[in-house]
């Protein structure tokens, strides 16, 4: 796979969205353009800093496939790339799978448990 002229495996690919992932502005601007396109200076108004500082955010977001630029005029609006996403989504449902799996036998052996102490009670009481 390629993205911004680079071979990337899907490892890197993964890394990349995550790393972007784990800054809360840039989340905040996804939100955003999750809404639809939006410049940068529409994306700066909501945070205290400056326009070159979110454009940063833009560009690691790029790098990471989340976003595409475009370019009307003066304007190079930015969107939503949801591939990225759609494919940590599809990493992390694995592991959503495997825990769900482990609470449902975690929910059976409480529930054995709990049905044994009944039945020791009540086995208790009729002696």
């Amino acid at each position: 796979m390629e993205l911004m002229g680079y071979a990337m495996t899907a490892s890197d690919f993964l890394d990349a969205t995550f790393a972007a992932l784990s800054d809360p502005t840039r989340r905040a601007i996804l939100a955003r353009l999750a809404k639809g396109e939006a410049s940068v200076q529409e994306l700066a108004e909501p945070f205290a800093m400056s326009q070159p500082a979110i454009s940063k955010h833009l560009k690691v977001l790029e790098r990471a496939g989340l976003i595409s630029r475009g370019q009307d005029a003066q304007r190079r609006p930015s969107r939503l790339e949801a591939r990225p996403l759609r494919e940590a989504t599809e990493w992390l449902e694995k592991y959503r799978q495997f825990w769900e799996g482990n609470f449902r036998r975690l929910d059976a052996l409480l529930h054995e448990m709990q049905t044994a102490g009944r039945k020791t009670k009540s086995n208790k009481r009729m002696r």
